[in-house]
């Protein structure tokens, strides 16, 4: 599976950067008091987490396929979802890595 550790660490970045705004980064965003859903970081953790399951079903699948105790259409099934999965974390990396970028290039 593809390595998520600088993910992460941007991840914990970004959580820090937030306690160092104040209470939830209150002083960065006056907003931040009236959320208004779960946390960014949250739906991130969650979504890897997802990822990370659904690469483990697929393997798990595809082993018992390789003794004969899973049907063809449950190992299809499988990798597909895995591979639809990991095309949709890849994309959302680049998309978040293109967003750095442009605010890196922003004049402070």
């Amino acid at each position: 599976m593809t390595d998520v550790s600088a993910f992460s660490a941007a991840m914990n970045a970004y959580k820090t950067a937030t306690k160092m705004g104040g209470e939830s980064g209150a002083e960065l965003n006056p907003e931040a008091g009236k959320s208004a859903g779960p946390a960014f970081d949250d739906l991130v953790t969650e979504s890897l987490s997802v990822a990370k399951n659904k690469s483990y079903e697929s393997e798990a699948i595809s082993a018992k396929s390789l003794v004969g105790d899973a049907e063809m259409h449950e190992l299809v099934t499988s990798v597909t979802n895995a591979e639809l999965t990991l095309n949709t974390v890849v994309a959302i990396r680049d998309r978040v890595v293109n967003a750095y970028q442009d605010i890196l290039k922003m004049p402070i």
